[in-house]
């Protein structure tokens, strides 16, 4: 091979192929010098390729510190959830649920407000705050919903249920069923617009949606 053929492919491969080339050749990892992108001077092969491996380090720390801030925010929420299906055990006069699963939101995941209504109850729980100002449309909407909604109040009918109704920016609405059927529908809402938004995970809301729905079901008839 002539140095008229050489390309950097070329002489990478080749170096790939020999590895003990530097180690032949001892010194030329002193004398060969490269252009620092960090400090823009020339530096030796040796000093470049620590530069790599600080940069490779410094990617895996952070790296490391996003999945342990990941890890802490689980953990977090787990312990909100915990706290807040505790609350729900301890319920044990099925009128008092709906209030438990409102208020227990409120104070377990630090929501602004939140509240529900439900149909199709035994006839004991007509006339009580959570069966009172449902609509047609509201069941309809709740039956139509397969997965939480989280982002803008659009003037939900629902979002009035709220005592703050006027301050409310964003919402989640979060269907209640049973054996398939929508009994209900539980509200959340915020004043802060981005609270809660469409790139919002929804795997928890789904399990508050779950566990709230089997709390709720002794009410119905």
């Amino acid at each position: 091979m002539t140095a008229a053929t050489l390309d950097s492919a070329a002489i990478a491969q080749y170096l790939l192929d020999h590895p003990q080339f530097f180690v032949e050749h001892a010194t030329l990892l002193g004398e060969v010098k490269l252009s620092s992108p960090l400090t823009g001077r020339a530096v030796s092969l040796q000093e470049r390729q620590m530069e790599v491996m600080r940069d490779k380090y410094r990617a895996l720390e952070l790296r490391m510190s996003e999945l342990v801030r990941h890890a802490e925010e689980n953990a977090a929420i787990a312990n909100r959830f915990h706290g807040w299906t505790q609350q729900l055990l301890r319920t044990r006069v099925p009128g008092e649920i709906p209030a438990a699963v409102a208020e227990g939101l409120v104070k377990h995941f630090i929501v602004p407000q939140a509240t529900l209504r439900l149909w199709k109850l035994a006839p004991e729980h007509a006339d009580t705050w959570y069966t009172n100002g449902v609509s047609e449309d509201v069941r309809l909407f709740a039956s139509s919903l397969r997965a939480p909604y989280c982002g803008p109040n659009k003037d939900f009918e629902a979002a009035s249920w709220l005592a703050e109704a006027d301050t409310v920016r964003s919402t989640v609405l979060l269907p209640l069923r049973a054996n398939g059927s929508a009994f209900g529908l539980l509200v959340l809402g915020s004043p802060d617009p981005e609270r809660f938004s469409a790139a919002m995970a929804t795997d928890f809301l789904v399990h508050i949606g779950e566990t709230a729905s089997t709390a709720l079901a002794p009410l119905l008839g």
